[in-house]
């Protein structure tokens, strides 16, 4: 089975996407190598105890693999969340 090419929406935000992401989980406590961001995953993995290696996984269960990419994923979208509101609010001052 091959690999889903997953691409942003926008054109040409991949990068501004990784660095956020970067930076999300570094703020979390994780070493996320910049070059190379998605592969903070493992390191998630190994924190909740899911057996997720490089390579194939396909012993790993749906549930598994949506605890590492929701850690992930939330923290990211919970960030943005942030940024939003605190940029409403500085909108809204006289």
């Amino acid at each position: 089975m091959s690999r889903r090419n997953r691409r942003p929406v926008v054109p040409g935000a991949e990068k501004g996407l990784n660095a956020f992401k970067t930076e999300v989980m570094r703020r979390e406590g994780y070493a996320v190598n910049p070059n190379r961001p998605d592969d903070v995953k493992y390191e998630v993995a190994k924190e909740i105890g899911v057996p997720l290696q490089p390579g194939g996984n396909g012993g790993l269960t749906t549930e598994s693999a949506g605890h590492v990419g929701g850690k992930i994923g939330g923290t990211m979208v919970r960030e943005m969340i942030r940024l939003a509101q605190e940029r409403m609010s500085k909108r809204e001052e006289p």
